[in-house]
């Protein structure tokens, strides 16, 4: 199956100008997120392995190539897509890292119609997994690890595909585990469900429907008790754990209503029956907010399940990302339209303890004390390395968010770190600018500025 089509049409018309006119030389494009949403201090990193699949896969094949005839390509550009795959390199943070606006997360140097049609599909994985993972890890911060995480978002998420993309990125910032099986046993994630209000509404009473689960599930035991009313559903499950003998493996999902109160109702009655160790469950639209403030309520709390809001980051469902070419030829390439200029060059970040970030050029001096923070992940079109490990990708973000400061951490009005800017590509990028005000007098080429 070929993914040649994975992308806006402007990509294929752009592509075949530039090979009928022999335009192949090495393009440096970058993917970077302009500005954080209104709500967000930091953005995690995510998506990376999917880009790096989908350009080893990259292709048209017969099917594609004749689509693209019926649409008016004629044969000359038929016969110069057919062979295109992509053989370029790239450099990408490393997904679960911490980064902020205007840091490239990837950048890709390749000939320039292949850089330019992989375009739409990078900036979709990066885009959509960024802005989930960011989401995600609001709520491990909100939560302060008072309780488990697991992610419920699937049955709302925009496809399918988002919701594999959810599952596995909220593990990679702190979720427990999902209720999405497919992602559990594609990604090694554990596996979580409880009972439906349709399973209760299934029996004639809501004991019955107890009992029924318990003898069929003495393992995954967790009753849904707000089908009818809260408190009896409590009760209820109370006298069920009893008979069954599930005090030490049982638990009790709270769906709506005040979450916080019910908690604490559904607490009190637990330790009066002498079920202390049974676990209470949340859920019900459910984000960063009102997990912060079952948090501050000191809610008896153990498992939070997350799921609409966080599986398509309801309050920040885009970036505003951008894949500008930065490089052609060997001359450094920028945009400089208001407000949306562009760093002209390939560049790197350079990131001190304390997540201080400097943005600079790629082949400069790093700043003494900074390491790197973009790997050359893939060359001349393969992967360099083997998929990381989840829990290699889990310990980097813990690390991260650990180093945050803490009015980046903030749940509301959040201020992110500032970036700084090194003294080359501050150099570069006035020389292009001086350089295109030049040129648009007519006093020769020089350096290029993009509009």
């Amino acid at each position: 199956m070929g993914t040649g089509l994975l992308l806006d049409l402007y990509e294929l018309t752009m592509a075949s100008s530039y090979l009928r006119r022999a335009m192949t030389a090495p393009a440096t494009f970058s993917l970077f997120v302009r500005r954080l949403p209104p709500e967000r201090g930091f953005l995690v990193a995510a998506g990376l392995e999917d880009v790096l699949g989908f350009l080893e896969e990259f292709h048209f094949d017969d099917e594609e190539l004749s689509y693209l005839a019926s649409q008016g390509f004629g044969d000359d550009e038929l016969v110069a897509f057919a062979p295109l795959r992509f053989t370029g390199d790239v450099w990408a943070v490393p997904e679960g890292r911490v980064v902020f606006a205007d840091e490239p997360l990837l950048e890709v140097t390749a000939p320039l119609p292949e850089a330019q049609l992989v375009e739409t599909v990078l900036l979709n994985k990066i885009s959509f997994n960024t802005a989930v993972a960011s989401k995600a890890a609001r709520c491990v911060i909100a939560a302060q690890g008072r309780f488990e995480l697991v992610e419920f978002g699937m049955r709302r998420t925009q496809g399918l595909e988002a919701a594999l993309a959810a599952a596995r990125t909220s593990a990679m910032v702190g979720f427990g585990a999902t209720s999405d099986v497919e992602a559990a046993r594609r990604h090694g994630l554990v596996p979580s469900g409880t009972m439906a209000h349709s399973y209760v509404e299934a029996f004639t009473e809501e004991i019955n429907a107890f009992r029924a689960f318990a003898t069929d599930h003495p393992t995954r035991t967790t009753f849904l008790v707000d089908t009818y009313d809260t408190l009896s559903g409590v009760r209820n499950a109370i006298e069920v754990i009893r008979e069954s003998h599930l005090e030490d493996r049982a638990g009790i999902r709270l769906d709506s209503g005040d979450l916080s109160s019910l908690a604490f109702e559904a607490r009190r009655l637990l330790e009066e029956a002498g079920l202390p160790a049974v676990k209470i469950v949340v859920s019900g639209s459910l984000d960063e907010h009102r997990l912060a403030r079952l948090v501050a309520d000191g809610a008896p709390v153990d498992v939070a399940g997350v799921g609409t809001r966080m599986g398509v980051s309801a309050d920040a469902p885009y970036l505003d990302s951008a894949y500008k070419l930065v490089s052609y030829d060997g001359r450094p390439v920028a945009k400089w339209s208001s407000g949306k200029a562009t760093y002209p060059g390939a560049k790197q970040v350079f990131r001190s303890p304390g997540l201080r970030d400097v943005l600079g050029l790629r082949d400069e001096v790093p700043p003494r004390g900074s390491s790197p923070l973009l790997e050359h992940v893939m060359e001349h079109g393969h992967n360099r390395r083997p998929p990381e490990p989840l829990g290699i990708q889990q310990e980097r973000c813990r690390s991260d968010l650990s180093l945050l400061p803490p009015a980046a951490r903030e749940l509301v009005d959040p201020v992110a770190p500032t970036v700084q800017v090194s003294a080359a590509l501050a150099t570069l990028t006035e020389q292009v600018r001086k350089d295109i005000q030049t040129h648009e007098r007519g006093s020769g080429p020089g350096f290029r500025w993009v509009r």
